[in-house]
């Protein structure tokens, strides 16, 4: 019962309207609670003109399941050159590109961070899944599961079952896995690619099923608001990467007929064909669409330069870029009914003038997004490159002088073909606490995380004013997770299990007839093993807390 008082620190709280405002925080039992100014406290902590934030909150990084692995083994080179563990509390572990789990959660919690989020998460390999999640120390996580592409979602849309079926059927997968939201990944085109197809548009058929990336996208969307999923439809949108692919972009929010939908890595999706090298940037018809959109939120999913390896379920476009691995070396695979992946490494140049425009399209929809409340701060790690290169990136977007000297050194070509010069643009601290606190918290339906109010958990971040502020958010002075120091000034000085996030909405249980009857008709999984239950979660995480969020009508009310 303890409680520590946390002295003058500037508080940066989106979700009360709180902006810089000097301001004690009491702490008590793992939690933020309400006392009256200057009542005394057992403990305290002069934090004297450092800004405070909640922890911050990554909504799409792959940190876990089949594909995390793949990539981890495909480059035993980015883990023999990393460095020896930086605190005698922290395990041996090792990687940039892809850091192993405990290095993960050690490099998140040392910028601050207390929570991610693994966006895609098969059915058939959530056990898996969520064992590497739970072995990742500190912070709290969860993951949405993969639909849209399995063989039994496919078939009962071409069949034309009931729509209430359906939606029970995506209920039952959300229980069963322990997920916290659905992930669509290039709608019906993983399933496509089995059967030879190579491209699939939003209004394309499906060469089997005869089915629609829309409909698709429509049937998902529409489930998870009768379901009252706290998450939107997380959507990888069909030609990730492909020039011109800016109309399957628009065609893809569209499809959503004004329902609720979250666009990730959308940077991948904002591509024109204009100009003598048939790539341009359309990220301003993007921002257009988004800030007309109540509906959407995205990530961006932001390219960082060097080398890094793209793990995706998106088989159909991971096969394409097979020519550009970078070593030369890539894995395909394919998951039973369920769905597939592509693992190719990549180095992002800077004197690549795709690359270098890929950069620059991505800063560019950071910046003329209007609501900060739309967009979340991504790498799409390791897609993008590493999460540890967020206070790099925090920095592009807060300081115009320091990005116009990244874009000065870039392909020449750039500067001259898009908008970013002429953005003068720079985010807040405010705004870059909607962008990685308040906003992906309230996506996510979190209602107690992402805030610094009364009932709130304590995970809080406190940072040293730096005008450089790539040093800044690099190491905060202090890292707080459930009211407990794991992080100071860049060390590791605890250990603790995070916690799962999932959701667990209602469903007619008496889908589970077709399903069994599914399963032993075309999978090798035993329907009975099928669904994880709540002690083997807390199992599979290494007996951290169980974090179940609630199903809410109002699901998406004051995010835009």
């Amino acid at each position: 019962m303890n409680t520590l008082r946390l002295h003058g620190g500037r508080l940066y709280d989106p979700a009360r309207g709180i902006d810089g405002q000097l301001a004690d925080l009491y702490v008590r039992d793992g939690r933020i609670v309400a006392l009256p100014p200057g009542t005394r406290a057992e403990a305290e902590l002069d934090i004297g003109g450092m800004v405070v934030m909640a922890g911050g909150i990554d909504m799409h990084s792959h940190i876990g399941g089949g594909k995390v692995n793949l990539a981890r083994m495909l480059l035993p080179e980015d883990h023999r050159d990393s460095m020896a563990p930086a605190s005698p509390l922290e395990l041996a572990s090792c990687g940039t590109c892809t850091p192993g789990t405990l290095a993960t959660g050690y490099r998140y919690a040392q910028m601050g961070y207390t929570a991610a989020f693994e966006p895609a998460m098969m059915a058939s390999n959530a056990r898996q899944t969520h064992f590497e999640m739970g072995d990742t120390p500190v912070i709290d996580h969860g993951a949405y599961v993969m639909l849209g592409n399995d063989d039994l979602f496919l078939r009962m849309l071409a069949e034309g079952t009931d729509f209430q079926r359906i939606r029970d059927y995506v209920g039952w997968t959300i229980n069963a896995s322990k997920a916290l939201g659905v992930k669509v990944v290039n709608p019906g085109g993983i399933s496509a690619f089995k059967f030879n197809q190579r491209k699939l548009d939003v209004d394309d058929q499906h060469v089997h099923y005869r089915i629609t990336p829309r409909d698709v996208l429509r049937t998902l969307s529409q489930a998870l608001t009768e379901l009252k999923v706290p998450h939107p439809l997380h959507i990888h949108a069909s030609n990730l990467g492909v020039p011109g692919n800016i109309e399957s972009t628009l065609a893809t929010m569209a499809a959503l007929e004004g329902l609720p939908g979250h666009l990730t890595h959308i940077q991948f999706h904002s591509y024109g064909a204009d100009g003598p090298r048939k790539f341009s940037s359309a990220a301003l018809r993007i921002a257009e669409a988004v800030n007309a959109s109540p509906n959407i939120s995205i990530d961006v999913g932001q390219i960082i330069f060097g080398q890094t390896v793209t793990a995706s379920g998106d088989t159909m476009m991971q096969v394409k870029n097979a020519d550009l691995a970078h070593p030369r070396k890539w894995i395909g695979a394919d998951i039973e009914c369920d769905a597939g992946c592509g693992v190719v490494p990549f180095r992002y140049r800077e004197q690549s003038y795709v690359n270098a425009l890929q950069w620059a399209i991505g800063l560019e929809v950071f910046l003329t997004v209007k609501n900060p409340w739309q967009v979340t701060l991504t790498t799409d790690h390791p897609n993008g490159g590493p999460f540890t290169s967020y206070p790099h990136l925090i920095r592009l977007l807060m300081d115009k002088s320091f990005r116009d000297e990244q874009l000065a050194r870039l392909h020449p070509e750039v500067a001259a073909n898009c908008a970013l010069p002429d953005i003068k643009r720079e985010l807040t601290l405010y705004e870059i606490a909607v962008l990685t606190r308040a906003g992906p918290a309230r996506l996510l339906g979190l209602r107690d995380r992402g805030h610094l109010g009364a009932g709130a958990a304590a995970d809080l971040a406190v940072y040293r004013e730096d005008a450089n502020r790539e040093t800044m958010f690099t190491a905060p002075e202090y890292v707080f997770k459930d009211g407990a120091l794991v992080a100071r000034a860049g060390r590791i000085v605890a250990t603790p299990a995070g916690g799962t996030h999932y959701v667990e909405p209602d469903y007619d249980k008496g889908i589970e007839k077709t399903l069994r009857k599914y399963s032993d008709s075309h999978l090798a999984l035993n329907f009975d093993n099928a669904a994880i239950g709540h002690d083997e979660l807390c199992a599979c995480c290494n007996g951290g807390r169980l974090l179940p969020a609630l199903c809410d009508p109002l699901r998406r009310q004051d995010t835009v």
